[in-house]
């Protein structure tokens, strides 16, 4: 006979707040791992004295922030 603390805890359901701020932390993960990639070129053009890491660097942190993004509505869903 299983003892009432082997059982797992039963999930409880997340109050409105936290489901807001973790959808509103979707609107900023895009835009911050965009512009974080556009700086980061930016700085290692100044650097190394190149015109191209700036959209390489813009590309990465957009491909960065949509994996981000749904990586964050995919562990939602699976809840």
């Amino acid at each position: 006979m299983p003892s009432a603390e082997s059982e797992p805890p039963k999930k409880q359901e997340e109050s409105t707040w936290v489901q807001i701020g973790r959808f509103t932390q979707l609107a900023f993960v895009l835009p911050a791992g965009t512009v974080a990639g556009w700086l980061l070129g930016t700085a290692l053009d100044h650097w190394l004295h190149q015109r191209w890491l700036s959209t390489v660097g813009l590309i990465l942190g957009t491909v960065a922030g949509f994996v981000e993004l749904i990586r964050t509505v995919l562990a939602h869903t699976s809840d």
